[in-house]
């Protein structure tokens, strides 16, 4: 029941390296202005790339003949040219530099002037070039239109860098996440649930471990997941991963996995929940997941609480989200964060909270479950709060299936 991620998929991911935006508003805005200030018809900003370049930004009076997203070999027209010194950088009257009359592209498009800089970055590397033609030759330009053209390429240098930098960064972290993919992370452990009267195990929380480098904990390497879109991917794999379990643990002990707003309405984890009893699985919803749209929340959960999944409000007390959450899902399940619970014996505004929300799961038929119990003085204040259930070091550290399954055993 894994999820597979295949080979080519993974290649795919990194396939397209992230293209700098060099914040298009801006560039857009210089250029416009650049080509009104001098009167000219067409402003551009050119990448270079291997073979070609790629207009990235235009700006023009009216028609013309290229547009954003066009590209050309690099040996054809100005542009190259210009770098290498085999035009001017300043051509006021294209009529008047034989080697640019040579050139089909200015009868064809036509250009009758022409002024044009590189765009050089900070490791002296040239991006591109800063272009703007005539269709008609114009002996108004001047040096200062050029030294003009010059300082705003040096100000597209910067933004470019800037923008360059971002997404070397990005690729990066896409990078990490999809070899940790690839590397079948995340590995999971389980907490043990228990009933606080009872002391029974009566289910378990999945909890993600990463192998990969570099060593952090779990919800950095979810953030990083989130930041390049992959959080869904990796979230349904951790499921996955998490539920190869439950067909050896015993019924009817349930078994609690993490899942984003995001995961929560991909397709992917209904097909995942009805390969299982999805009655043992609770889908529990974070405190830092942030909800826009609740119906369409709702909407989302209400086929897999269909197949009997139940629903949880993971870190209630951390702050005002988790309380959002309550009142919009209805969950089945209320998780006290850690927060709320450690010190709860010897500080009474956490035991005043915690008696208001265990009051309210009780008012709404919820059940609690109180996270991060430490200490047997914690324990008995949350007993005799009346939280019905709870998890922490106290109780169980995070353990693998086969201990799981073997306390479970000497438990019952």
């Amino acid at each position: 029941m894994a999820v597979q991620t295949t080979e080519s998929a993974l290649t795919g991911v990194l396939a397209e390296p992230a293209k700098p935006s060099i914040g298009t508003g801006t560039v857009d805005k210089v250029l416009h202005a650049v080509r009104t200030h001098l009167g000219m018809d067409v402003a551009f900003v050119s990448e270079f790339r291997d073979v070609d370049r790629v207009f990235r930004h235009v700006d023009a009076l009216a028609s013309t003949p290229i547009h954003p997203g066009d590209a050309a070999p690099l040996e054809v027209g100005y542009c190259q040219r210009v770098v290498d010194g085999r035009l001017p950088e300043f051509i006021p009257d294209t009529a008047e530099e034989p080697r640019a009359l040579a050139l089909p592209e200015t009868q064809a498009i036509p250009i009758g002037s022409h002024l044009s800089v590189p765009i050089r970055l900070a490791d002296g590397s040239v991006y591109g070039t800063f272009c703007c033609f005539s269709f008609f030759a114009d002996r108004s330009l001047s040096q200062r239109d050029l030294q003009m053209m010059r300082a705003f390429a040096d100000l597209l240098a910067d933004q470019i860098d800037r923008d360059l930098e971002q997404a070397r960064t990005h690729d990066d972290k896409k990078k990490r996440i999809v070899e940790a993919l690839a590397s079948d992370d995340p590995g999971i452990v389980y907490q043990p649930i228990y009933n606080l009267q009872t002391q029974q195990i009566v289910g378990a929380e999945c909890l993600s471990r990463f192998r990969s480098e570099p060593p952090r904990s779990p919800d950095k390497w979810f953030a990083e997941a989130s930041l390049v879109r992959l959080r869904t991917e990796l979230e349904l794999r951790a499921i996955a991963k998490g539920l190869e379990s439950l067909s050896v643990l015993p019924a009817p002990l349930y078994l609690a996995v993490n899942a984003s707003p995001e995961t929560i309405a991909d397709p992917g984890l209904k097909l995942l929940l009805a390969k299982v009893d999805a009655s043992r699985v609770v889908l529990e919803i974070t405190e830092h997941d942030d909800v826009e749209d609740y119906q369409g929340f709702l909407d989302h959960l209400a086929p897999l609480r269909a197949l009997g999944v139940r629903v949880a409000i993971d870190d209630a007390g951390a702050g005002y989200a988790s309380m959002r959450h309550i009142l919009n899902v209805q969950p089945d399940l209320i998780k006290l964060d850690m927060s709320l619970t450690g010190n709860i014996d010897s500080d009474p505004k956490r035991r005043a909270l915690a008696s208001a929300l265990i009051a309210f799961a009780r008012e709404t038929y919820a059940t609690i479950v109180a996270e991060g119990v430490e200490t047997p003085a914690e324990l008995a204040t949350l007993r005799s709060l009346g939280a019905t259930r709870g998890q922490g070091y106290l109780l169980g550290r995070p353990t693998d299936i086969s201990q799981l399954v073997r306390l479970c055993a000497a438990g019952s």
